[in-house]
């Protein structure tokens, strides 16, 4: 590997999906103030995300569909003969 390319921070950190309090562990360069204890009783970094793979509606399967103003009924009511 070629020197002096790669970023000085590079380290393990843990990544937090807050909405569903799901976390993981993985080398980052991320800048962040806040730290947690994982597992293995050490501290390390850790960035708060808002969606991870465990809580995005493609990897869940569990998508909201969004009517809005009936087109759903309206598309199926003029495709109901066909």
């Amino acid at each position: 590997m070629r020197k002096e390319i790669h970023p000085e921070n590079y380290r393990l950190v843990v990544f937090k999906d807050m909405s569903n309090e799901y976390s993981f562990i993985t080398k980052s360069c991320c800048e962040t103030t806040d730290t947690v204890v994982w597992e293995d009783g050490n501290e390390y970094p850790v960035v708060k995300l808002e969606i991870s793979h465990m809580s995005h509606p493609f990897f869940t399967g569990k998508q909201q569909l969004v009517d809005t103003a009936g087109r759903i009924d309206k598309f199926n009511t003029r495709y109901k003969k066909k």
